[in-house]
């Protein structure tokens, strides 16, 4: 019989089932499509020995005006910089706490720092300075084993914090003897994403998952009346799946209700929890059309939560440039600065420290390069106080100062307030404008010039985005992942990206554990113009660190999914590869050194990808990257509908790449229900020298598996060929 070829189109289809899928690639690790074949991904290899403190959540790379090639890496608990193959520690410090004194146990190497009001915990690191130590023999440590040494905190109250030291104590004792001054890490936030019950939740601190969303019809005034004056009702466009009584949120402003009478919320009352114009007791003005979201699950200031669906975001990290200044926002905190070698001699040894005249909550901050504005995202309306944190306003420095937010007649420096969504996620830099998209909407910013500096325009409704790093720009356009799922485009104007394994990345049941919403603001997206692939790396449902990524290949415009962990990733633009950073739960950081971790939070690597075809550890070791490729059924029977049994004898393998093996694997089943089994005498070694596999298949529906497990090996699979012929019906 003559050979038949099964053409089978690239990129992964999982919407459809596997019998529905025929021609197409269902699934797959490890693979990329490159002019339409699957391929293995390219190998990685770790930068250095030292894992970091921390899970990193970002990174960035800049030069200085020598060109030295710096890599910033930011974690939940340090600030780091990378450079000629080594890390420096530059995470600044917190305020000084001076007036401690040490107690210790002979035989024991615990010490307790008797210091009140400290407000460390568990998990804090801190550095000791201005050590003194009694004599008389009360204790065997030195001042060298204390000051300038980073410890972990191991436990704390009000009144005390204690450390370990890597030895027992051997005087008689310290009690409550000796000084020492405490210098803190800055506290950056939650290691992962938590759920939060107490005071200040909810509106002013978290957000609400997947809330029910409609619109406003007819404008509501600043007084205590509801649509129309009426006083008791307001009304919406739509109250579908809106509860039959609870609380929505218009802009800043919380509305009870009571009951639901056709598209009217009935016994209202206006600025809820304390959420009326500031200062009076009535409501704030909306304007038609203004989006209503469901915050039933909301809390108020000074009320407290007894939900688990207020989300507290997790530590996370904006890293800029201004110039050659590395400009580093903590999320929900301040903007610190560091000079490199260029502008500080000694910058590798000196820490980051607080921006002058910068805010000090802030969501985000970014750079506008072509006009040099420092602008500072979700911020202060009154610089200095953290209080008035608003997560839809931006302030912006003046022009060439990142020191400057003082708007006057003479600079650029400015302010402006978004009105759609509750919070302000991240920002992407474009060509010639910043898209900037909160959890409902998209704006774009764009330099203007005096007197207005920018101009910001909304662009897109109902598009908010998942994380703050879930946002990428690549050739003239910004991708990003949808905060109730599925995937956008900006280029020139919104559009949902057409995905075949939307469902398999969103949707969990059965057998798949699609993405964990409550975990969505880790989600990073990182592109790698090597081979024109975005990747989204995130969590699935039930983990709260990423262990999944999915990827679109934007100029091929296909889609695959995999295990590949990491939790930054930066193209191979100053480096001649992409780095990328992955988080071991269970690990113990090397870099920086720190005294007395048995509190860990884990540690992170830091790789170089697409090197050779190997995972490559620090000390050289070489283990295998597993990839496979699966197609979904086929059937073989002139009428194409799986009517007849299909006898195949032989088929032909085909690989534009192959070194070392390959396996194929022919997969049988009668029926679409049916489990898989793989053929006789399967599944069958492949090398570049062989030119056809004998087998004895036969089934209704049949599928192909390509896979690798090998060291040093790497794949580029073309056409499956086959020697088939009809078999009867049964």
């Amino acid at each position: 019989m003559p050979l038949t070829s099964v053409p089978i189109q690239p990129g992964f289809n999982k919407q459809v089932t596997e019998t529905g899928a025929e021609g197409q690639w269902v699934d797959g690790d490890n693979v990329r499509f490159r002019y339409g074949l699957p391929e293995k991904i390219g190998g990685w290899s770790q930068l250095s020995t030292s894992t970091l403190a921390g899970n990193a959540r970002h990174q960035h790379m800049w030069t200085d005006l020598d060109g030295r090639v710096y890599a910033a890496i930011g974690t939940d608990k340090c600030l780091l910089v990378y450079y000629s193959n080594t890390f420096y520690d530059i995470t600044p410090l917190a305020s000084t706490i001076s007036g401690g004194t040490f107690t210790s146990v002979n035989g024991s190497p615990t010490v307790t720092i008797n210091k009140s009001g400290t407000n460390l915990v568990a998990g804090d690191y801190i550095i000791l300075d201005s050590v003194t130590l009694p004599g008389g023999g009360a204790t065997g440590f030195s001042t060298s084993d204390f000051d300038g040494i980073i410890f972990e905190v191991q436990s704390a109250t009000f009144a005390s914090v204690v450390i370990t030291m890597p030895s027992n104590e051997t005087g008689t004792g310290m009690t409550a003897a000796g000084a020492v001054s405490i210098k803190p890490y800055v506290d950056f936030g939650p290691a992962s994403q938590t759920f939060g019950y107490g005071f200040g939740t909810g509106l002013y601190g978290g957000t609400v998952l997947n809330p029910v969303q409609t619109t406003l019809n007819g404008a509501l005034n600043a007084d205590t009346a509801g649509t129309g004056g009426s006083g008791t009702s307001i009304t919406l466009t739509s109250v579908a799946n809106l509860p039959t009584s609870g609380v929505v949120l218009i802009d800043n402003e919380l509305i009870t209700y009571s009951g639901i009478s056709s598209n009217d919320l009935t016994g209202i009352t206006r600025g809820a929890n304390g959420t009326a114009t500031p200062g009076t007791s009535n409501g704030q003005a909306h304007s038609n059309g203004a989006t209503v979201t469901d915050a039933s699950n909301f809390t108020g200031f000074g009320s407290s939560s007894g939900t688990s669906s207020v989300i507290l975001e997790p530590a996370n990290w904006s890293l800029d440039n201004f110039g050659q200044q590395l400009i580093a926002t903590a999320k929900n905190g301040k903007t610190f600065s560091w000079n490199p070698i260029n502008a500080n001699p000694a910058a590798l040894t000196t820490r980051a420290a607080a921006l002058s005249n910068a805010p000090t909550a802030s969501v985000a901050s970014i750079v506008s390069e072509r006009d040099r504005h420092l602008i500072i995202l979700g911020t202060e309306t009154t610089i200095g106080t953290t209080s008035t944190q608003d997560k839809l306003f931006i302030r912006f420095s003046d022009q060439e100062d990142a020191t400057n937010y003082t708007p006057t007649s003479t600079n650029t420096a400015g302010t402006f307030r978004l009105d759609s969504g509750t919070r302000i996620v991240g920002a992407a830099k474009a060509k010639d404008y910043i898209l900037i998209l909160t959890d409902t909407a998209a704006y774009v910013m764009q330099f203007v010039g005096p007197p207005f500096t920018f101009s910001i325009r909304q662009v897109g409704s109902n598009c908010g985005a998942i994380g703050q790093h879930s946002i990428q720009y690549v050739d003239g356009a910004v991708y990003w992942m949808g905060q109730a799922g599925g995937f956008f485009v900006y280029d020139g104007t919104v559009k949902s990206l057409p995905c075949l394994v939307e469902d398999f990345v969103f949707t969990t049941g059965g057998d798949n554990l699609g993405l964990n919403f409550s975990s969505g603001e880790i989600i990073y997206a990182g592109y790698n113009t090597l081979y024109s692939e975005i990747n989204w790396f995130y969590p699935k449902s039930g983990s709260t660190n990423i262990d999944r990524v999915v990827t679109y290949n934007y100029s091929e415009r296909v889609w695959t999914t995999g295990t590949l962990s990491r939790t930054s990733y930066y193209d191979a633009t100053l480096f001649d590869n992409p780095y990328a950073t992955e988080f071991n739960s269970t690990g113990v950081p090397s870099f920086p050194v720190i005294q007395g971790i048995t509190n860990t939070r884990g540690a992170t690597t830091y790789y170089a990808h697409e090197e050779g075809t190997n995972q490559v550890a620090a000390n050289g070791t070489s283990t295998a990257i597993t990839s496979f490729i699966k197609s979904g059924d086929f059937d073989l029977d002139v009428e194409g509908n799986g009517q007849f049994f299909i006898s195949m004898r032989r088929f032909v393998p085909d690989f534009k790449v192959l070194t070392g093996d390959a396996k194929i694997s022919i997969l049988l089943k009668d029926f679409p229900v049916d489990n898989e089994s793989s053929s006789p005498l399967g599944p069958f070694t492949i090398n570049s020298s062989t030119t056809k596999v004998d087998t004895r298949a036969r089934a209704r529906f049949a599928s192909l598996r390509v896979e690798n497990t090998s060291v040093n090996q790497s794949w580029r699979y073309g056409t499956f060929r086959a020697d088939t012929q009809p078999d009867g019906m049964r």
